[in-house]
């Protein structure tokens, strides 16, 4: 082979080499474009999803302790069961991970409440509910 003639590996060598720096390039150049909006719109759905949680949990203990208040002026006003039922609402909300919202326990904790929430309003035949989360017969969609 001649000295001055380029091997051929070479010549595709520096192909490759080339289209793994456009890449890496464009990935970079990407990444810091999309860092400073992607960090506002996560912090503005992090506040939104926070007050709507917070508002919920804020609902349930307004009911608790309306139930609770009811229960000391009589306390044979609710069945046993209904009782045990508001104390672990109570319990729940008490538990909710406040200060650590990506915990996986919120969730839970909030299904456990909505579940016991209308057990208890369908074994007192009370149409109470929570405006802030859509309902499963609303046809209009999931609007919040």
């Amino acid at each position: 082979m001649d000295a001055q003639q380029p091997d051929i590996t070479d010549i595709f060598d520096s192909l490759l080499n080339l289209e793994e720096i456009h890449v890496n390039d464009g990935f970079e150049e990407g990444y810091n474009d999309g860092l400073v909006p992607g960090k506002d719109e996560g912090r503005q759905v992090g506040l939104k999803t926070g007050f709507e949680i917070g508002e919920e949990l804020g609902f349930y203990r307004g009911c608790i302790n309306v139930w609770n208040s009811a229960i000391r002026v009589d306390p044979t006003c609710f069945s046993l069961r209904v009782q045990k039922t508001i104390n672990q609402m109570d319990e729940l909300v008490r538990k909710y991970p406040i200060l650590y919202p990506e915990n996986e326990f919120g969730t839970d904790i909030l299904d456990s409440l909505r579940l016991k929430f209308r057990a208890i309003c369908a074994t007192l035949n009370v149409k109470l509910e929570y405006s802030g989360y859509p309902k499963a017969s609303d046809s209009k969609g999931s609007e919040f």
